[in-house]
């Protein structure tokens, strides 16, 4: 099955988390908008720039200069100490918000992250989630992010890389003569700066030519890391999305529809497709969640959410689809084209925290329960799409089989 995979990159992450953290705390002034750095102890010789505005960059001003060179170029610059507190608080944000699309999150560094989407698209295309979460990103969150869209992680990270900021690039298999072979050979991932000149005396100046070089010959010259830089100019890349488990404060999904729908039993289809993936994931996690919440967005962008409190902790599919069948019935107008979907849930809890206290709902419960564990680990099995819950709501029993597409 081919790949799913995103990178998402901070834009100037150190400036912009510094800007929002200082308007946080009262300041009128946003120094993204104004010839600002993020620098080391100007008292000392060493001290550097971290970070720039656009302002700053249109002195002239370049990361890693001195910030006794930076001053020459902009006497009226403002310098701005690093704070690797309020680095981390935001960092950690983007990483919750990014746990609602996939557990399998490879945290790159403090400012960007590798996302394998693979089983995680619910029929949405890649490129879709990219620009869900480049938008909420820079709605909820308050700063913006390169989003590159690809099969490999190699790809993905390349294309977060092209132009800045706040944008979505794909470059997939059939896109690399056109978008990444006219790149300078410096701009291949993982190109070392004594690697450059070396190449340039075999007359080797773009990633195209890099490509299209005897692998042998690299090889020879290089040992492994030919072998790679081969590789890597080719777009092949053939490593996983390092992840560490970790409980997220929340979980959804959401799919953009490839047509609107004004069927409200269409659309109570999708729901359940939805509500299952989340339950699943939450089932994963050994969480209960206490609230449930959908979300819709018509033909014209214009987006309506219900939530509701849960009477107890859940991980079940057939209670919390109850629920959210009940908010979409509650708050869709007959006739309204609908274009996206969502369903998530929130308030969540550990599972071993939770004790049940009525003999007759733990009874209820654990039948329940013995039915989603049964499609969980057959779903960890044969693969996510292997097994789904028949399409009418209600119906906890029937069950119907499909192939896992073999794409």
């Amino acid at each position: 099955m081919e790949r799913q995979i995103l990178h998402v990159d901070v834009n100037n992450a150190f400036l912009s988390w510094t800007a929002l953290d200082m308007i946080k705390n009262g300041s009128e002034v946003d120094i993204r908008e104004i010839p600002a750095v993020i620098g080391g102890d100007e008292s000392k010789r060493s001290g550097i720039v971290l970070a720039k505005s656009m302002k700053a960059k249109e002195c002239g001003i370049k990361t890693a200069e001195t910030i006794y060179q930076a001053r020459l170029k902009c006497p009226g610059l403002k310098i701005f100490p690093s704070n690797f507190k309020v680095y981390r608080e935001y960092s950690n944000r983007l990483y919750q918000l990014l746990l609602e699309y996939t557990d399998k999150i490879e945290r790159f560094s403090i400012d960007e992250c590798f996302l394998d989407m693979t089983h995680y698209l619910m029929k949405d295309t890649l490129l879709n989630k990219g620009r869900e979460i480049n938008r909420r990103v820079r709605e909820e969150l308050g700063f913006t992010v390169n989003v590159g869209v690809a099969h490999n992680k190699l790809l993905a990270k390349m294309a977060s890389d092209f132009k800045k900021p706040d944008r979505i690039h794909t470059l997939f298999e059939n896109e690399i003569p056109s978008k990444m072979w006219v790149l300078p050979i410096s701009e291949l991932f993982m190109l070392g700066k004594r690697t450059v000149p070396k190449l340039y005396n075999m007359q080797i100046r773009t990633i195209g030519e890099l490509a299209k070089t005897n692998k042998k010959v690299l090889e020879d010259k290089f040992g492994k890391h030919g072998t790679m830089m081969w590789e890597y100019a080719n777009g092949i890349d053939n490593s996983e999305v390092k992840y560490m488990p970790e409980k997220p404060k929340g979980i959804g999904n959401s799919v953009t529809l490839p047509e609107d729908i004004s069927d409200i039993e269409k659309l109570e289809e999708i729901l359940l497709a939805l509500t299952e993936q989340v339950t699943y994931r939450l089932r994963r996690h050994k969480m209960l969640a206490r609230v449930v919440n959908v979300q819709l967005r018509n033909k014209d962008f214009v987006d309506t959410s219900h939530q509701r409190k849960l009477p107890n902790a859940t991980a079940s599919t057939k209670e919390i689809l109850e629920v959210a069948k009940g908010l979409l019935e509650q708050m869709y107008r007959k006739g309204t084209p609908i274009r996206l979907i969502g369903v998530r849930v929130d308030d969540l809890t550990d599972k071993e925290e939770m004790q049940i206290s009525l003999f007759q709902n733990q009874v209820k419960n654990k039948k329940q329960e013995k039915l989603d564990k049964t499609i969980d680990e057959l779903k960890q099995k044969y693969g996510y799409n292997f097994i789904t819950r028949a399409g009418k709501m209600g119906v906890e029993d029937l069950i119907k089989f499909r192939k896992e597409d073999e794409k």
